[in-house]
């Protein structure tokens, strides 16, 4: 199922809005930033490199420490201001003719697309399939296919061999691996892989660690894509602070760390939707499996339920500004048990 027409979907809402604006003293289940986060040695890091702010932002360093993190070449690796700057730079840099974005999923990309004067096609996934992939929807004469895995907000995981299957020669595949790391074991993971003609692979270190307002990503591809992105970024494009951020969090010690948080957020995952079922008789649903740290919900009315959760003191994040969803669903991010068990008992009230 496709469509060309970009109408009806918000591309610029993002999960931040809902705690904006009077919304900070609300617990926050919209933002998938992991919570307590950035950790202190981060934050040490982060701060000690505050003294080198002078001098102009070397990122040879850091962009060898990912390539080690991920066993391939630095030629391989481009940090980017976030995951986003990525999107944007495929859009303007890449020679495509047909794009397809497969929703639900992040918008941005499609957003930036259609910013750089692309017409975009979308391939929606269905609730029915359990927002599963189905390769052959994907319309051959697509030169860049977009995909989130997992996908955000279906949580959805899609196995490797189903998305490698996207690939073709004289296409670019682009796989939003932005949440990859909060998954035990990283499984169907595609970083690193160099068998895959036309494969680009987004990776974001401000989910995990807490590092949205800091801006720190990057692109794994072949050489001669990444040389094509690096001309279109502007000199300098991430900062001395972020650059000794990637550097830290692709270490041995903090992968060891987010291995640890990955099966602590799969836990707290378990819990939360055991809980969300038991309001299977309001007529909610939650899609699955998830398995990333947030979780999308239909529920009947679902615009007065989170105005209600509002006043009980919980964001979530609204679902209809993404292609392929209705005003039927919400995204609400994993949190610990004690607040789990607060939001639980808010939506009893809100349901109620």
């Amino acid at each position: 199922m496709r469509t060309e027409d970009g109408a009806g979907h918000d591309l610029r809402h993002h999960g931040d809005a809902e705690v904006r604006d009077g919304g900070s003293g609300l617990v926050d289940l919209a933002v998938n930033v992991r919570a307590d986060t950035p950790p202190a040695w981060l934050r040490e890091v982060v701060a000690g490199s505050l003294a080198s702010l002078a001098a102009y932002p070397d990122g040879r360093a850091a962009r060898a420490a990912v390539a080690a993190r991920h066993g391939v070449a630095p030629e391989r690796v481009l940090l980017t201001s976030g995951a986003a700057e990525a999107f944007v730079l495929l859009a303007r840099a890449l020679k495509v003719r047909r794009p397809v974005v497969v929703h639900p999923q992040f918008t941005e990309p499609e957003a930036a697309l259609r910013d750089a004067g692309h017409t975009v096609d979308r391939v929606l996934l269905r609730e029915a399939d359990g927002f599963r992939l189905d390769p052959s929807l994907v319309p051959e004469s697509a030169d860049l296919v977009v995909l989130g895995n997992p996908t955000n907000p279906t949580s959805v995981l899609h196995p490797a061999e189903a998305v490698v299957r996207l690939a073709r020669p004289g296409r670019t595949l682009v796989v939003d691996e932005a949440f990859m790391d909060a998954v035990p074991g990283e499984r169907e993971a595609l970083a690193g892989r160099t068998d895959v003609p036309g494969l680009v692979v987004l990776r974001s270190l401000t989910k995990t660690w807490g590092l949205a307002g800091l801006r720190i990503g990057y692109v794994l591809a072949a050489p001669e894509t990444i040389a094509e992105l690096e001309r279109a970024q502007p000199l300098w494009p991430v900062s001395t602070p972020a650059l000794a951020a990637a550097e830290a969090c692709v270490a041995p010690r903090a992968l060891a760390e987010a291995a640890h948080a990955a099966h602590r957020v799969a836990a707290d995952r378990a819990h939360l939707v055991a809980g969300l079922a038991e309001f299977a008789g309001a007529g909610l649903r939650v899609a699955g499996p998830a398995e990333g740290p947030f979780v999308l919900v239909r529920v009947p009315d679902a615009a007065r339920v989170r105005a209600r959760l509002r006043e009980l003191g919980y964001a979530v994040r609204r679902g209809d500004t993404f292609p392929g969803l209705d005003g039927e669903w919400l995204r609400v991010a994993v949190r610990d048990r004690v607040t789990t068990g607060g939001f639980l008992e808010a939506l009893r009230v809100a349901l109620g």
